[in-house]
């Protein structure tokens, strides 16, 4: 039975349109540095699992895409590269501290933003809208996801 996510990313770096327009419509999902967000991707996640494309640290963030996970883990090769802003020092090749899944664009929506996604009180729970949440990758319950689409419909 397939789980859903919520995966963040700032559309200066990689947005819907991104995306979709990368081959396969497949983009590696580089630079998550929180403890949590990455046991997300390693405990978590298999290859079909749903996905709300998100975008953050925007004017108007909010839901921006529909994806599914298209890999398993691996390790994310920005953590080694000394001009990235996601180098790590502290991560060894024979030992990554940071992982990645590929993530496959499958459709653009509409902007459903966050003011959208509050008014509805069935969504309450909805772990991107709990206050102080800042994790990039969040589980969605089948519910909301259920929810989510019929608001995307």
């Amino acid at each position: 039975m397939p789980q859903y996510w919520l995966m963040k990313s700032e559309p200066d770096e990689v947005s819907i349109d991104d995306a979709l327009a990368a081959p396969d419509a497949t983009v590696a999902w580089t630079g998550v540095r929180n403890y949590q967000a990455r046991n997300f991707m390693r405990d978590g996640m298999k290859i079909g699992d749903g996905v709300l494309f998100y975008h953050s640290s925007c004017p108007e963030p909010g839901i921006a895409g529909i994806a599914r996970v298209a890999s398993g883990i691996k390790p994310d090769p920005t953590q080694f590269d000394a001009k990235s802003p996601y180098y790590d020092a502290g991560s060894k090749k024979d030992d990554p501290r940071w992982l990645l899944v590929d993530v496959q664009a499958l459709r653009k929506t509409r902007l459903l933003a966050l003011p959208e996604l509050r008014a509805r009180p069935e969504l309450a729970d909805l772990v991107v809208l709990r206050k102080g949440n800042r994790l990039s990758i969040t589980p969605v319950e089948p519910a909301h996801w259920k929810i989510i689409e019929k608001m995307l419909a």
